[in-house]
């Protein structure tokens, strides 16, 4: 399967913005908005394509809070507006400027969902459902290897007969 042209790494439009560094990490290694963008769970390329769709200014928030969740590296959370708005600087030219965010837009959360995602309120916190989902697998992986262990039951009302 070929990656459509947008997601090409030599065609990309995004490429001077992905490729561009964040800062340098405690470790030394300079951190690509790439590597941060998918640390954090965001496809890069989508993401890039959303807020180059933003406002310059709605696009700053955005990118400084996801870069906030971030481990600080060898920048301070101060520094953050600005990293982003450099940052930003390298995304390709914006034709549409977005309106402020509203409470019930997700850009409005703490984080920012990735790939555009709604909001969505559960009664059940995520990892209730990621352990639902575990235990129906083990609960199906049992069953394929020991077998339907209610075959040998008998019937409800049937008689069972002893042999001594």
């Amino acid at each position: 399967m070929t990656l459509r042209p947008e997601y090409s790494l030599g065609q990309s439009e995004y490429n001077d913005f992905l490729f561009a560094a964040v800062g340098e990490e405690k470790t030394g290694m300079m951190l690509t908005v790439q590597t941060a963008l998918i640390r954090l769970g965001f496809d890069p390329w989508q993401e890039a394509a959303r807020l180059s769709g933003l406002s310059k200014a709605a696009a700053v928030q955005a990118l400084t809070a996801a870069i906030a969740r971030l481990p600080e590296g060898n920048w301070n959370a101060s520094a953050l507006p600005e990293i982003a708005a450099r940052l930003v600087g390298s995304l390709p030219g914006r034709t549409t400027s977005a309106a402020p965010p509203s409470p019930a837009e997700p850009s409005s959360l703490p984080f920012n969902l990735p790939f555009g995602l709604p909001s969505f309120s559960f009664a059940a916190p995520n990892g209730m459902v990621w352990i639902a989902l575990a235990g129906a697998l083990l609960v199906g992986l049992l069953a394929l290897q020991y077998g339907n262990v209610f075959d040998s039951a008998p019937a409800v009302g049937a008689s069972v007969q002893y042999n001594h």
